[in-house]
């Protein structure tokens, strides 16, 4: 079990029971003995229950992008909750259901204007895949159901998006899982170590589809899911060429490719879409996170317009898809969501953050030379630090970070031995190096 070597007492709760509440993703028994806590937010800022201010690195968990606790969200919450607190969507709806799924066609692709709502990115992964298979039962080619993921790749938790998704910790102690599932090799080399951007080599990687349609059979694949970025591994960015060859191979075959958008949409990587970034159109792309700056559950897949009318033309009369959630366009999350796509707009988030860009590549390229860092990958407003995990104890450097770093003032994420970086749109340059400097700090002190 890692100790606690902050420097500083941990924060404690008074007031709550912390046994009873079983954390996801974390070391519980760790915290409960070392919990620190977050109090409120606005802005930039956390503040823990003693009032000390942390700046946060990670934009919450790569969704408030637009900052905390934005009066007009927070308005729209209240005003929807005491108007048209739930309305259910199977056989009846709500007028702000069809205004959403309008807003945010406009700033999908081009021909990605049919939207399907969740309530998170785990159920937009399995929602995808499902429409995936749907779309090509309805083509009459249900022996495509073979789905192909990647090695490092995250899609949230259920039993879909944990089959397709390659992180080893997320799927080892889950033997049960979907069949037909192949996976890709991610995109990392040793060699790119810090490029700034994306690796001017590699594509070829993309060919390995090519390899597993030769093994298997295109007429059995329904469906290539991918992270344009990967995010939760450790901020994995694409080759020059890799998406536009995945989807060369994709569409030569008639398989559906899927982009994950839950953490590259909503302006994370300077423009609404990473797909509107790279130019590269996938079939269906699955967004949640800044949909509504994080404050209410919400979730969606934008799905082609072919792959929408094959599935609902071609389907009896009746029920076209089996498939929803009881909380699919919520009144409230809806109003969240509306309310966060104007703030969006009218203070130009998505550009700010693309201004940005080289400034925070500066700054993420500062800590190269650092003790212990093995490799800087950026774009965006994303960054990946890779450290050299320590002898027999992998993670535990990287954990010790977050913790100093917390304790210092500092939100950072970590992933394995990667802190990972994603700080609110609305982050100043001031901001900006204030991050990369007290890593830089807690790593010169660090063993």
């Amino acid at each position: 079990m890692l100790e606690d070597v902050a420097g500083s007492p941990p924060l404690r709760s008074n007031e709550a029971d912390l046994s009873t509440f079983w954390m996801p993703f974390t070391n519980n028994r760790f915290f409960k003995k070392n919990p620190r806590l977050l109090a409120s937010a606005s802005g930039m800022t956390y503040r823990t229950p003693d009032g000390a201010e942390i700046l946060d690195g990670t934009a919450g968990l790569w969704c408030v992008n637009a900052g905390h606790a934005r009066a007009e969200i927070v308005d729209a919450i209240a005003r929807q909750a005491a108007t048209l607190d739930f309305a259910p969507t199977f056989q009846l709806a709500h007028p702000q259901a069809f205004e959403l799924a309008s807003r945010l066609s406009a700033i999908m692709p081009a021909g990605l204007d049919r939207i399907f709502f969740t309530n998170s990115g785990s159920e937009s992964a399995d929602t995808s895949l499902k429409i995936a298979l749907a779309y090509h039962l309805a083509r009459g080619q249900g022996g495509r159901n073979r789905l192909i993921g990647r090695a490092r790749g995250y899609h949230g938790t259920n039993f879909g998006g944990m089959a397709v998704g390659g992180i080893g910790g997320n799927r080892k102690g889950f033997q049960t899982q979907l069949p037909g599932v192949d996976h890709l090799s991610h995109t990392y080399r040793p060699a790119d170590a810090f490029t700034r951007g994306q690796p001017a080599g590699g594509a070829a990687m993309a060919d390995e589809l090519e390899a597993l349609i030769a093994l298997h059979g295109a007429h059995t694949i329904a469906a290539v899911i991918v992270e344009p970025v990967a995010g939760s591994t450790g901020v994995l960015v694409p080759p020059v060429g890799y998406l536009e060859r995945l989807r060369e191979i994709t569409r030569a075959h008639g398989i559906l490719l899927i982009f994950d958008e839950v953490i590259t949409g909503f302006g994370r990587v300077g423009a609404a879409t990473a797909s509107e970034r790279f130019g590269v159109t996938p079939d269906l792309l699955n967004m949640a996170k800044g949909i509504t700056n994080g404050t209410v559950p919400m979730g969606a897949v934008a799905v082609s317009r072919d792959v929408h009318d094959t599935i609902v033309n071609s389907a009896e009369p009746g029920i076209e898809l089996f498939h929803g959630y009881t909380y699919s366009a919520h009144p409230v999350a809806t109003a969240a969501a509306l309310a966060t796509l104007e703030i969006y707009e009218r203070d130009g988030l998505f550009a700010h953050a693309r201004a940005l860009e080289d400034h925070w590549e500066t700054a993420a390229h500062s800590l190269r030379g650092a003790p212990h860092v093995v490799d800087v990958r950026n774009f965006g407003l994303m960054a990946g630090i890779e450290l050299a995990p320590r002898p027999g104890a992998p993670g535990a450097r990287a954990m010790e970070v977050f913790h100093r770093c917390f304790d210092e003032g500092v939100l950072v994420r970590v992933t394995g031995d990667i802190i990972a970086l994603s700080p609110p749109l609305i982050v100043t340059p001031a901001q900006i190096a204030r991050i990369f400097e007290q890593i830089g700090k807690v790593l010169t002190d660090l063993a």
